[in-house]
């Protein structure tokens, strides 16, 4: 893999909510980032908001699986987002796991956990991401 860590995305929608990636280990299927939770996380109860959390899941996976398949020629993108949310995020960092399923020809499934400081499970996210060529 030709990418150096951390992973930052400044002018993007992921350096907007501030992901950054700091593993990624395509032979074991696993990648890890965090985000840092700001004011502008939350929704006015004071809770972090479900969107950043899916966006979390979505973004790292759809990665992990472009880093996987370009050499090919292929292309990656986000196909399904089912994220159960269990405990709420008040403040702290975001830890998410991203750990490959199936990497089938045409689609890969992932399992992101996403956990507080504590290492308390905050979501459970099913990531389908759609493969295609070029």
């Amino acid at each position: 893999m030709d990418v150096e860590l951390p992973i930052t995305f400044p002018g993007t929608f992921d350096g907007l909510y501030g992901l950054v990636v700091d593993s990624l280990d395509l032979d074991a299927g696993e990648i890890r980032a965090h985000v840092d939770v700001l004011d502008h996380h939350k929704q006015p109860a004071g809770l972090v908001h479900g969107g950043v959390l899916a966006s979390i899941a979505e973004s790292t996976t759809s990665m992990a699986t472009f880093f996987a398949v370009r050499g090919d020629g292929r292309t990656a993108q986000g196909l399904s987002n089912q994220t159960s949310f269990l405990r709420p995020l008040l403040g702290g960092t975001i830890h998410a796991v991203g750990r490959v399923r199936h990497r089938g020809r045409t689609t890969w499934v992932w399992e992101v956990e996403i956990t507080d400081d504590e290492d308390r499970l905050c979501a459970l996210v099913r990531m389908t991401i759609a493969v295609r060529e070029g």
